[in-house]
């Protein structure tokens, strides 16, 4: 099933009829590959409100000719216009035409394009309004669940295999393992890697995102690996917690506490659930043991053309999970200087209880 493009900007459209807005210019490349497909790296948008004359037979992308012919084939509902000033050029058709006011990306436009562009259409007024398009990317439709579930297959099998072939043992470097880990994610059927691949062993898992090293691994050591695929634009995003030979007292029962909290974090998602009550549920676990401020982060975060996007699951988040919302649920406990445990895992929230794409066992595994 090919992604609806016509229907997410006819979402579009209705969103800035109801905001009272003429039309938006979108100019974050991510918001127009989730609108039209196109995957080129420069390029702008013009959308009109759904109550405008023509709205949809008046929507235009603009490109550069580096990409003449791949707009065409990426993008062939749609009027295309060449510029290599994509987002200037479609300001000053503005100007010469309607609409009286135009949106745009404030959260991506720096204060000297919007200078330049206030000198191209004098007469239009231009209105701040961001993440308009990230409130509508954060439910994913059957065709994005798709994609993610095909990257979470990716990295669960690409960390099947690492384990299986024993690439997971002393003496091995934090780098070498994360590097055998990302080629095994595109010998899986990945497109590419969601973002470099963390492998934290012993003391360095005690780091949330610690970058590998040529630190060694060795028998006893926690080995934190967090990882993803990406498959179609879309990324997956999990973390496992590993034990090397033999698991101490103190390493099992930091394994089951963060296991609880995962546990707790995972059953608080429902549809209309507050983001920062989501986080609590998981945060009391941990807090209850008398480690809360061990826990150094937010829970979680929502995810899909992006590897972070909305909706940010924290202590100081602020809004409600809708059904279908991709996000992740991540607790972590960590001991600087002698290691730490996160647990992540990659769903999406359902009415009848939330559905999990990253599948790899979360029972405590010495390897």
């Amino acid at each position: 099933m090919p992604a609806d493009h016509g229907s997410r900007r006819a979402a579009l459209r209705a969103a800035l009829a109801a905001r009272d807005l003429d039309a938006l210019l979108v100019t974050n490349l991510v918001n127009i590959r989730y609108l039209t497909g196109f995957t080129g790296s420069n390029a702008a948008l013009l959308v009109h409100a759904a109550d405008a004359e023509g709205a949809e037979e008046r929507t235009v992308i603009c490109t550069d000719g580096r990409y003449l012919t791949q707009v065409g084939e990426q993008v062939p509902d749609l009027r295309a216009e060449i510029a290599r000033a994509s987002a200037a050029h479609l300001i000053e058709s503005v100007g010469r035409r309607s609409p009286s006011s135009l949106a745009f990306e404030s959260h991506v436009v720096t204060v000297d394009e919007f200078a330049a562009w206030s000198v191209l259409a004098p007469d239009a007024r231009l209105d701040p309004v961001p993440g308009l398009v990230e409130e509508l990317r954060m439910v994913k439709d059957d065709f994005e669940v798709g994609l993610l579930r095909a990257a979470c297959t990716a990295a669960d099998s690409a960390l099947a295999d690492l384990i299986e072939r024993g690439g997971l043992r002393p003496g091995r470097t934090e780098k070498e393992v994360g590097r055998e880990l990302e080629a095994l994610m595109l010998a899986h059927g990945a497109d590419g890697i969601s973002f470099e691949t963390i492998v934290a062993a012993g003391a360095n898992s005690a780091i949330p995102h610690h970058r590998p090293t040529e630190a060694v691994l060795a028998g006893g050591d926690f080995v934190k690996l967090d990882f993803g695929a990406e498959v179609g634009g879309y990324h997956s995003d999990m973390t496992r917690t590993y034990v090397l030979g033999q698991a101490a007292d103190w390493q099992r029962d930091v394994y089951a506490l963060v296991a609880r909290s995962q546990e707790a974090g995972r059953d608080a998602l429902r549809p209309g659930a507050e983001v920062s009550a989501v986080d609590g549920a998981a945060r009391r676990v941990i807090e209850d043991a008398g480690y809360g401020e061990l826990f150094l982060h937010g829970l979680g975060h929502g995810v899909g053309l992006e590897i972070h996007e909305a909706p940010g699951i924290g202590k100081l988040g602020t809004g409600t999970l809708l059904d279908g919302a991709a996000v992740t649920v991540e607790p972590g406990v960590y001991f600087s200087g002698r290691g730490g445990v996160r647990i992540e895992d990659t769903l999406v929230v359902r009415e009848q209880g939330p559905e999990l794409l990253t599948l790899t066992t979360k029972d405590l595994t010495v390897v």
